[in-house]
């Protein structure tokens, strides 16, 4: 009630009571009142209506005060987490092997039970959860719970024990990118009170998974180098392959020609050996009949021919010495 409605109806209060003020006179005079009592009635009414005006505006001023009290109250107990979404330049194939991994892990970053704790252990995957809204969109939903959890941090308002639920939903954008989403929320045993997180578990979380993801890159690079290397090996061998192969044919074709080489040259010692026929020869100092004889050559004795005529050859005998030799005295080797 405002104040200043009460103000305004104080004095018709008293206006009122001084009205009735003669009637009162008169009925105290006949009794033998003073005039002084009616005055002390209009002061006592006019301060009853006063203190009643005030005490209504406390009472309405209390019960506009308590009300947004008990609303927020409700709409923190009722009011889920607003959750972590990210998008992710990655296919989603390989966000739900990172996720898959992340919840299959027994862990829940973000959050401890006591300070010495690094985070909550023994959690568990789950195929659905209750603690959150059925999930109508597109994507694959994951889950991760654990039980009797007391007081976890970085949740609002926890002083009690229940059960961290965190829920992760991957959908693909395009080929090339994924939306990942995470909310994360403490629930009461007894009171079944829902206390959001304060974004550190879904943040801790997600960077969870990024390192996997991560990992995974690595991986793939890793491969893929450990790949180019192997390639460039077999590439090495190879061509080490083809050079050996290319130096011994090399090699070979040398060897072909040395050898034909060598049949030539032996071609060419048989067309210019000759071996003395029996009973031998005389190497005679000059191509005549009566030229001085030089030595006797013993039948077989082989001799090379250097300069041939009609009817002599010229020879150089094995030990380097020259004459000359009817040709009919030669014969080829055998």
């Amino acid at each position: 009630m405002n104040p200043k409605f009460v103000e305004l109806n104080a004095p018709s209060a008293l206006d009122y009571n001084r009205k009735s003020m003669p009637n009162v006179q008169k009925h105290s005079e006949s009794r033998g009142i003073s005039v002084a009592v009616g005055d002390a009635l209009a002061r006592n009414h006019s301060y009853a209506c006063r203190s009643l005006s005030i005490a209504l505006v406390s009472v309405l001023g209390l019960a506009f005060a308590v009300a947004p009290l008990r609303g927020r109250e409700h709409k923190k107990k009722e009011d889920p987490s607003l959750g972590f979404s990210m998008e992710i330049k990655f296919p989603e194939s390989e966000v739900l092997d990172a996720v898959e991994a992340v919840v299959d892990d027994g862990i829940i970053q973000g959050s401890k039970e006591y300070n010495k704790d690094k985070y909550i252990e023994h959690a568990a995957p789950a195929p659905s959860s209750a603690l959150f809204p059925q999930w109508k969109d597109s994507g694959t939903v994951f889950y991760k719970l654990r039980t009797r959890v007391l007081a976890p941090a970085n949740f609002k308002n926890t002083a009690d024990e229940g059960t961290i639920a965190v829920r992760y939903v991957v959908q693909s954008r395009d080929p090339g990118k994924t939306i990942v989403r995470i909310d994360a929320v403490f629930v009461e045993d007894d009171r079944r009170t829902i206390h959001p997180s304060d974004g550190s578990v879904e943040s801790a979380e997600y960077q969870d998974i990024q390192d996997h993801i991560d990992a995974i890159e690595l991986q793939k690079t890793q491969a893929r180098e450990g790949e180019k290397q192997r390639q460039e090996e077999l590439a090495r061998r190879e061509l080490e392959r083809k050079s050996e192969k290319d130096e011994a044919a090399s090699l070979a074709a040398a060897q072909t020609s040395a050898q034909a080489l060598e049949r030539h040259v032996h071609d060419l010692q048989r067309q210019a050996e000759r071996v003395i026929k029996a009973p031998g020869a005389q190497l005679k100092a000059a191509p005549f009949q009566s030229a001085s004889s030089l030595k006797s050559l013993e039948t077989g004795a082989e001799v090379v021919i250097v300069i041939a005529t009609a009817y002599w050859y010229g020879v150089e005998t094995a030990d380097g010495q020259h004459g000359w030799i009817r040709r009919e005295q030669l014969e080829p080797l055998p």
